[in-house]
């Protein structure tokens, strides 16, 4: 039986389309071919089934988009149904018969009483009609215009959560879809409402044809007389007419319940039970009301009192496991809680992909011991704050683990879980700095720096003295690595600024600054757009620290440059005080190199832009001569101990940085059009003609 039904449900699921066309058309089939009454008697109670199914489906959806086909199933049914209303009054009035159900119908519930069964018809088309349809469609017609109304806000506020990295593009899209066929299907159902009131119009047409044709017929044709020809076809027409109403009425109800359910992600069941029963106090003071009234001698009393007391036993035995509930919550939060602080002492706890973290090998788990004052939490905590403050960007918590795979004195820096950078150091031991000319006349274990690559030595604790009375600079074990550790967020500052760290800066700049950010966000920009800018400008190690001059020069140049370069390039400009003053020599001036103008020509000539930004194209050989003469002009620079920057033209400052970004990635570029009036410039060198 199960392997049948399974054969069935393939083939059903295969030729879907095709099943569900033959039944359409098999409906307008009904209306012409002539239907024998044991057919019309199955048609009859599958129709009757299928509004049973309806209202049971109605009722167990969550939102109206697991049912998005009920206007589309609205018309079919009520083309079924007047299909079968035809079908049976062909037949009433051809053989004055028309089946088993109808006549069941016509017996049982008009109790044979015609005229009782009339009223209960009236009576049914009346609620139908009046109540359930007008309401469903009045519903139905104002829910899809607030809808339409309110879709312009919805999809911002979608793009706001996508902006924010709330969602992804997969979750915004999907969102975006749903918020579309919200609005079709309230839309269609305002449509299709009128297919149920024009249904129960033409059943009262349809019952008034059937009970004055048969009169006419079988008492003109058949010989009956006419109070035989109405007590035989007013039941009959009766019959037909609860017959075809009663399905139409549960899938009005259907309508109805549909376009009225609120969007609380539970069935109605669900939800209608979790409300009304939600406050037993309600039903306890229900119960004393029903008590009261019982006891008035006009009233009577069993009825109210029965109500009274089960209502009241049921509002108690809610209050009960009110409390349990109440009880049970509370332990349970402080087994949470207890739980909670369990794991945040678990040093193993498994978590997603932290934006920095570091790890240390066991021999350097001695730096987190909280028992120390100079402790590694402390000294990172200290850096974080000095890197938001020098920098202008949030830095997130950084999570500190033991690596059991790493050796003792090593140590890992992680960005988004992938490894930028590592050092070791001795705990035991103290890094002596070369002071430049090369020479360190101590011994100790040859290294480097890990942040700069100085060349230095790591010495033992009874030579400190020494080293301290050579001049030497010596720095403890984790000065090196906090030290480390800030100059990688310096460096991946740009990679560490997303967009809820975006969101962030701009909220806290919005208390002082609503005007500024209200202009920019989301008229002009959306977040992710302000999110590329600043991340362009930390890149080249630029502060983002003046936060409100950035946002205002966006405010006034991204309604004409939509290309992020060069909005970057417009923000480089409105900060040149602050780019420029990290550069000067203590003689306040800015010691540049320059470039032949033959290669600023050659680049502007063969800037080409693509998906990584302005790059100029041009042959190997010319770019090795480029790096030569760019190298050799910094090591002449550098030998004077001066740091120079370089110094082009506005039109090849973002390609001559692409670049050189590689083999130079810590020499600063900048334009002519960077440096304030007021700053004197002193060239110190020049990239000479290739």
């Amino acid at each position: 039986m199960r392997v049948l039904f399974k054969n069935v449900s393939d083939t059903f699921n295969k030729y879907t389309e095709a099943i569900i066309g033959f039944l359409v058309v098999g409906i307008i089939g009904i209306i012409i071919i002539p239907m024998p009454s044991l057919l019309l008697d199955f048609l009859l109670v599958s129709n009757i089934t299928i509004g049973i199914i309806i209202l049971l489906l109605t009722l167990s959806t969550k939102n109206v988009l697991e049912f998005s086909t009920f206007p589309t199933l609205l018309l079919i049914t009520t083309l079924f149904r007047l299909a079968l209303n035809i079908s049976s009054t062909r037949l009433i009035l051809s053989e004055g018969d028309a089946g088993n159900v109808i006549n069941a119908f016509a017996n049982f519930v008009t109790g044979n009483n015609y005229i009782v069964g009339a009223v209960i018809f009236i009576i049914i088309v009346i609620v139908q009609l009046v109540v359930i349809t007008n309401g469903s469609s009045r519903v139905s017609e104002v829910t899809a215009r607030f809808t339409l109304d309110a879709m312009p806000g919805k999809q911002m506020a979608i793009d706001a959560d996508l902006n924010t990295g709330l969602i992804d593009e997969q979750t915004a899209k999907q969102r975006r879809l749903n918020l579309q066929r919200e609005a079709d299907f309230y839309g269609a159902m305002d449509g299709a409402s009128k297919f149920v009131k024009g249904d129960a119009i033409a059943g009262i047409i349809i019952t008034v044809i059937n009970l004055v044709g048969g009169i006419l017929i079988f008492t003109l044709q058949n010989g009956l007389s006419a109070m035989e020809a109405i007590d035989k076809f007013g039941k009959l027409t009766i019959g037909d007419g609860l017959v075809s109403q009663i399905p139409a009425l549960l899938i009005s109800i259907s309508s109805g319940i549909l376009v009225t359910r609120s969007e609380d992600g539970n069935t109605f069941g669900k939800s209608l039970t979790e409300q009304i029963f939600s406050t037993p106090d309600v039903m306890m003071i229900a119960s004393v009301v029903l008590l009261v009234i019982s006891l008035v001698p006009a009233f009577p009393t069993i009825p109210f009192l029965i109500v009274a007391l089960l209502i009241g036993s049921t509002g108690y035995l809610l209050k009960q496991n009110e409390k349990e509930e109440l009880l049970v919550a509370t332990e349970i939060e402080n087994l949470s809680v207890a739980s909670q602080k369990e794991s945040e002492k678990d040093d193993f706890k498994v978590s997603q992909v932290e934006p920095i973290a570091l790890e240390i090998g066991y021999g350097l788990i001695p730096l987190v011991d909280e028992s120390r004052e100079e402790n590694l939490v402390n000294q990172i905590t200290a850096i974080r704050r000095q890197c938001s403050n020098e920098l202008g960007i949030i830095v997130n918590s950084i999570r500190i683990r033991d690596n059991l795979q790493l050796s003792p004195n090593d140590y890992v820096i992680k960005i988004k879980g992938n490894i930028v950078a590592r050092g070791t150091i001795y705990l035991n031991k103290y890094m002596v700095l070369d002071p430049g000319n090369g020479e360190l006349n101590i011994e100790g274990i040859p290294t480097k720096e890990p942040a700069f690559g100085i060349n230095a030595i790591w010495i033992d604790e009874n030579q400190k003295d020494k080293a301290d009375l050579e001049g030497y600079t010596i720095v403890e074990p984790s000065t090196i690595l906090v030290t480390h550790l800030k100059e990688v967020i310096k460096n991946h500052s740009y990679e560490l600024l997303g967009r809820q760290e975006v969101k962030q800066l701009l909220d806290f700049v919005k208390e002082k600054y609503e005007v500024v950010v209200d202009e920019l966000i989301p008229d002009i920009m959306t977040l992710g757009e302000v999110q590329k800018v600043l991340q362009g400008l930390l890149k080249e190690n630029v502060p983002i620290t003046d936060l409100v001059t950035i946002l205002e020069t966006l405010a006034d140049n991204a309604p004409m440059i939509k290309d992020t370069e060069m909005l970057v390039e417009q923000v480089r400009q409105a900060l040149k005080r602050t780019i420029t003053k990290n550069y000067l020599n203590v003689e306040g001036k800015l010691p540049v190199i320059t470039i032949h103008p033959s290669i600023e020509e050659t680049i502007s000539e063969n800037t080409q832009k693509t998906m990584s930004g302005s790059i100029p194209i041009l042959k190997p050989e010319i770019i090795n001569k480029i790096f030569d003469n760019l190298n050799k002009a910094v090591e002449q620079s550098q030998i004077k101990g001066i740091d120079p920057v370089i110094l082009t033209s506005p039109k090849i400052r973002i390609a001559f940085r692409n670049l050189i970004s590689y083999n130079f990635p810590n020499l600063p570029v900048i334009s002519i059009t960077e440096i304030p009036n007021e700053v004197d410039i002193e060239a110190v060198g020049m990239v000479e003609r290739i």
